[in-house]
């Protein structure tokens, strides 16, 4: 769906981003702007700040920044559309219907719009059978002894399904819903003999499924006594993708954020305990392993993952495989440690909230750790062939290990447990070390990751003074449309950093369209990284004028750098040259190098 242009900046215009964020966050005046805490991640300290004038937040803990939307997006979790919809919808502007939006595309809305009407009616029934009917007197029987009091049934929505063909089936047609709908919106199933629709879940304990946006997708029913399969989802359709949702994730997503670490768990009924208990960050995979989908989503919004699943061999395996595909993503990854036979929701139940948190979650592994216990699975290490094939995979497993300190700390363990030469496991580990290193050498050149130039994300270390000299250029060019155009005339976009690069060029093209808005400047930005860099770039503290004595000096440093690599370079081809007369040569080409250097420095 696209959005005109003015439609937006008029959106834009009539909410005030101190409004819109105040409703989230905390805010106090600290000079020309409000600082509260960041609701992107835990800290103390507010490090969060909203610029009135600029109509800009960005937050100098984290990173995160961009305009009113950009937050809506961060914040809720939902597209760009999305938070252009919730900001008219509260300012009262009506949206158009889009151009070029196609009669089947609105034809899809609406029908997505009527199915997802109907699983939020299913759960509302669902749920009253539980709450207030004989016919659900069992299951909430089981639900209370499993410790779900009535608070968390409705806190999450649970509901029961009767044992009935036609419970759900006569429930919708009588409210005129179209059964070929409701069978391809996966409530209703079609029998083979006559084609009638009947009900799809029957006899079940009923766990709705959420979008992002909270919106009842599908359901995940659990069988009440014996009867297979004891968990029944509702079928794949253009609605509900169980391979692009996470349990739960609507309403741990904030906590998430704020603890920049989520549990993930197996099954719904852990994640449900453990908030019980006051662990709201947990989520469920909808299947034991995660797809990628679900890894971006979880890597977005935090750093770290603990994985909390069965203690029994599908839930370790389930583990290992997680886990290594989530430390690939670049999270921090721990592993719970669970008492044998006992799942998430019974530890809680038979030992209670505060003993999981301390025992379970805070005594978690490091991911080396689980791998220590994990590989011990079916080996007898009393015998000597076990015992070295244990060593070896742990070695390799080490071998893996960025930090030195790690790969030290767990070949000493290794030596101890086993009485080995520390030594030799040390010699091991260097030779399984050249073999990788080897084997990635004689990888074929497109499969080899390409070396970027230098990333704007300096950290908090002290940059050199040509970096410094493009951030301070670039934010009185953000601030003021004629200082980016006296750039432009003497630099272009040679700017030595790639993002700011990007940056300078964005803004000469969109100047030159006549825009001035930097809150709309941020929004024609498509790339995340870009936008988080131009908020914070805007958010500096610069001298109100810029004198051209300034700009001058930062062009010349910006100019000067790569002249500086290349008598770097020179210098290396030198000390390497072993004819005289060239080493001669080159000399004097850095010699006059540097003193046109100075030369420019002095002028």
């Amino acid at each position: 769906m696209r959005i005109p242009q003015e439609k937006i900046e008029e959106i834009r215009k009539s909410q005030d981003i101190v409004d819109v964020i105040g409703d989230y966050v905390q805010l106090k005046k600290q000079g020309r702007n409000m600082s509260g805490l960041c609701p992107f991640h835990g800290e103390k300290t507010p490090s969060f700040s909203v610029s009135p004038d600029k109509q800009l937040y960005h937050c100098f803990g984290c990173g995160a920044g961009g305009n009113v939307f950009s937050f809506i997006m961060e914040i809720e979790g939902v597209s760009f559309v999305e938070s252009v919809g919730k900001l008219a919808e509260r300012a009262g502007i009506p949206l158009p219907e889009a151009p070029g939006q196609t009669p089947e595309n609105s034809k899809e809305q609406r029908r997505t719009r009527y199915w997802v009407e109907a699983h939020k009616l299913a759960a509302k029934l669902y749920q009253h059978v539980l709450l207030q009917t004989d016919e659900g007197k069992e299951a909430k029987q089981y639900l209370e002894e499993r410790g779900f009091d009535e608070e968390t049934i409705k806190e999450f929505q649970l509901g029961f399904a009767p044992d009935s063909w036609d419970f759900l089936t006569s429930f919708l047609s009588k409210r005129n819903y179209n059964m070929d709908e409701m069978i391809e919106a996966g409530l209703l199933a079609r029998r083979d003999f006559d084609g009638k629709p009947f009900d799809r879940f029957r006899g079940r304990i009923m766990f709705p499924i959420w979008d992002r946006k909270g919106q009842t997708v599908g359901f995940s029913g659990r069988v009440l006594g014996s009867g297979h399969p004891k968990y029944m989802n509702s079928p794949e359709s253009d609605l509900f993708n169980k391979s692009q949702l996470l349990y739960a994730f609507n309403r741990a997503r904030p906590s998430i954020r704020k603890k920049n670490e989520v549990i993930l768990f197996e099954g719904y009924a852990d994640v449900i305990s453990a908030y019980r208990v006051g662990i709201d960050n947990g989520v469920a995979s909808m299947g034991t392993a995660l797809t990628d989908r679900q890894i971006k989503m979880l890597k977005r919004n935090a750093d770290k993952a603990v994985l909390c699943f069965d203690f029994d061999d599908a839930g370790q395996n389930a583990t290992y495989k997680n886990a290594e595909m989530l430390e690939s993503a670049g999270m921090n990854v721990r592993v719970a440690k669970l008492e044998e036979g006992l799942d998430p929701d019974d530890y809680i139940n038979r030992h209670g909230g505060k003993k999981f948190k301390e025992e379970v979650l805070e005594g978690s592994l490091t991911l080396m750790g689980f791998k220590f216990r994990y590989f011990r699975k079916g080996l007898n290490l009393q015998d000597e062939g076990d015992q070295i094939e244990y060593v070896e995979k742990m070695l390799s497993e080490v071998s893996k290990l960025n930090r030195a300190v790690e790969r030290d700390h767990y070949i000493r363990q290794l030596a101890e447990e086993f009485n080995l030469s520390l030594d030799a496991l040390k010699q091991e580990l260097i030779q399984i070390y050249k073999r990788r290193k080897k084997g990635r050498k004689d990888e074929p050149a497109e499969r080899k990751p390409e070396r970027k130039r230098l990333s704007v994300q300096a950290g908090k270390r002290l940059l050199p003074a040509y970096a410094n000299a493009e951030r301070f250029l670039l934010a009185h060019m953000l601030q003021d449309a004629e200082v980016a155009f006296r750039v432009q005339e003497k630099l272009g976009a040679s700017f030595n950093i790639d993002d700011y690069h990007a940056i300078a060029a964005h803004l000469y093209s969109y100047y030159g369209e006549g825009h001035l808005s930097l809150a709309g400047f941020i929004e024609q930005l498509s790339d995340e990284g870009l936008k988080r860099t131009v908020s914070e770039l805007a958010m500096m503290t610069i001298n109100v004028e810029l004198s051209e004595q300034e700009l001058n000096d930062y062009i010349k440093q910006i100019l000067n750098y790569p002249k500086r690599l290349e008598i770097e370079r020179m210098k290396q081809e030198m000390k390497t040259s072993r004819d005289p007369n060239e080493a001669a040569v080159i000399a004097k080409k850095i010699s006059e190098m540097e003193q046109q250097l100075k030369n420019s420095l002095l002028t």
